[in-house]
This record gives C-alpha cells, sequence and structure tokens, in this order.
C-alpha cells in the first residue's frame, strides 16, 4: 500500500479514537461544569482548557513526563503490566485525546449551559429519573453543540502535529500520521511526495466539514 494512504489510515484510526475518548471525557466534564457549583470551577475550567493554548512542545513534554517510562504513570504501566505508550499510535491517539478535548468540553458546557432548566425541572415533577432525565431531555436538546464540537475534536486530531510527534515519534505504517509524514516529506527534500499528503489532508478536512453539514439538520425558518 502507498505510505500516504497507509499515514492516512492510521490518522484516521487515531482520530476516531480520540473522537470516542472525547465523547465520552469531554461530555462528561461539560455537563459537570455546567451544571454543579463548586468552589474552584472556573479555575478547573481553565485547567481543563489549557491544552487549547499550550504550545505543542510544552504539552508534549508534560505527557513524556506523565507516561513516558520514567513517568510517575508510564512506569507504573511498564513495570506493573509491561505497556509501553511512548512511539506507539496508542500515544499518539492520548496525545490527540488530550489535545481536542477542550474543543468538545467548551461545545459541551455551553450546549448543556443553553438547555432550557425549565424543561427539565418539568421532567422531574413528572416522575423522572436523573439518568432518564439526562438521556431524555437534556442530551436530546443539547446534541447539536456537542456534535460541533466533536467534529471539530475529530480535525483537531486529525491534523495533531507537535504532541503526537514528542509522544508517539515517526515510525512509518506504526506512528507517522498524516501531518507527521508532511513535515518529514519536506525535511527530506520530497516535494512530490509533500503535496500528495497535503492535498489527501486537504480533501480529507473538506469531507469532514461536508459531513458535518448533512449531519447537522437545517434549522427551521422563522
Amino acid at each position: 500500500m502507498d505510505p500516504a494512504w497507509i499515514a492516512l489510515a492510521l490518522s484516521l484510526k487515531v482520530a476516531g479514537w480520540a473522537t470516542l475518548l472525547n465523547l465520552v471525557l469531554g461530555v462528561a466534564a461539560g455537563f459537570a461544569l455546567a451544571r454543579w457549583r463548586f468552589p474552584g470551577r472556573e479555575l478547573l475550567d481553565a485547567v481543563l482548557t489549557l491544552p487549547m493554548v499550550l504550545p505543542p512542545t510544552v504539552l508534549g513534554y508534560y505527557l513524556l513526563v506523565l507516561i513516558g517510562k520514567r513517568g510517575w504513570l508510564g512506569a507504573w504501566l511498564h513495570d506493573s503490566f509491561g505497556i509501553n505508550l511512548i512511539f506507539t499510535w496508542q500515544g499518539a491517539v492520548i496525545a490527540a485525546t488530550i489535545v481536542a478535548f477542550p474543543l468538545v468540553l467548551k461545545s459541551a458546557r455551553a450546549a448543556f449551559e443553553g438547555v432550557d432548566p425549565q424543561l427539565e425541572r418539568a421532567a422531574r415533577v413528572l416522575g423522572l429519573p436523573d439518568w432518564a432525565l439526562f438521556f431524555r431531555v437534556t442530551l436530546p436538546m443539547a446534541w447539536r453543540g456537542i456534535l460541533a464540537g466533536l467534529l471539530l475534536a475529530f480535525a483537531r486530531a486529525l491534523g495533531e502535529f507537535g504532541a503526537t510527534l514528542m509522544v508517539a515519534g515517526s515510525i512509518p505504517g506504526r506512528t507517522q500520521t498524516l501531518s507527521v509524514a508532511v513535515y518529514e516529506a519536506v525535511q527530506a527534500g520530497q516535494d512530490s511526495t509533500a503535496n500528495t499528503l497535503v492535498l489527501i489532508t486537504s480533501l480529507t478536512c473538506i469531507a469532514v466539514l461536508l459531513a458535518a453539514g448533512r449531519l447537522a439538520p437545517a434549522r427551521p425558518l422563522a
């Protein structure tokens, strides 16, 4: 198989897993920040949003400190289970998940805060338990914002470069995603390969945007 298509398949795999993880983590964190009131809530929100503004190299360094063989979590995983996350596609998933997480968090929080609380109170009066209230009232009303955040997160994970390069490296067929492959091709002076990779990346991103337009139903005219 052509290396460009291998890199595309790996990028889609990494972005897909990162988006699935953020569907759970980002939506849960967004709901908690939208509904719970506790001291330091906005500080926690700022900390969780840091990956959006931190330089990729700084984020990559934090990940190395955390999941590297000498990191406190990485050392425990390696010594206890023989698991190594550095220079693996799983490490690339972790990097992409953390980088894209704030996009889901912010979108989900805004979507949940936009749900009419009177409708939730009415559902409680009708006897709906909390779990049913969430899945039958809150989530269906907030799904537009959550979907928008997930699509943005997928696109961001697809193009992740800096933290991925530091954590997963550039091993062709194993950890070399599209963005890393473009960098390697430019560094090697392989202009034709770089042009092909850039074209594939651009077309893939356009396809994601078109899918977003199709998935989001049109708003009714006033």
